[in-house]
């Protein structure tokens, strides 16, 4: 596998800022835009409590770019469609508390802490086959996604 970096990491300011980055989860990309979608510019505890949430299905993630076919869910302020994509969330938020980490370790304010970018780069297709009947083979293979996040502490 090669290097992978991070996006726009010219513009990243070490002295205020965190990074974290996930390589290669078996999640799903367009659950992990959406999630990444909805966490972006809120603060580190709030994106938590809200993570944590859509674990325990609370809350649901709204769905604006895959919405296909996509039910209704309540509590949606401004949008009707939305999921609650379980292992996905697991996986940011697990990166979540990761880049929270790396703050805290650079000595950066845990409380002033807001996500200021998320994203999500297609990594490698593991190739798979499924056998059929009469000698035929049909593919089933493994998506995985890349995902960054940088953290930065606001204010003074």
């Amino acid at each position: 596998m090669g290097r992978v970096k991070f996006c726009m990491e010219t513009k990243i300011d070490p002295e205020t800022t965190a990074k974290a980055m996930a390589y290669e989860l078996h999640i799903s990309p367009k659950h992990a835009l959406e999630i990444c979608r909805a966490i972006k510019g809120k603060k580190v505890e709030d994106a938590e409590t809200y993570l944590e949430n859509v674990l325990e299905m609370k809350v649901a993630v709204p769905f604006k770019r895959y919405k296909k076919k996509v039910g209704h869910r309540r509590g949606l302020k401004k949008w009707y469609a939305g999921r609650y994509p379980v292992k996905a969330t697991y996986e940011i938020l697990k990166l979540l508390r990761d880049a929270k980490g790396n703050a805290e370790y650079k000595g950066l304010d845990t409380e002033a802490l807001r996500v200021w970018r998320v994203a999500t780069k297609e990594g490698r297709t593991i190739r798979g086959i499924m056998p059929r009947a009469f000698g035929r083979a049909t593919p089933k293979n493994t998506e995985t996604v890349t995902v960054e996040m940088v953290v930065r502490e606001e204010g003074g």
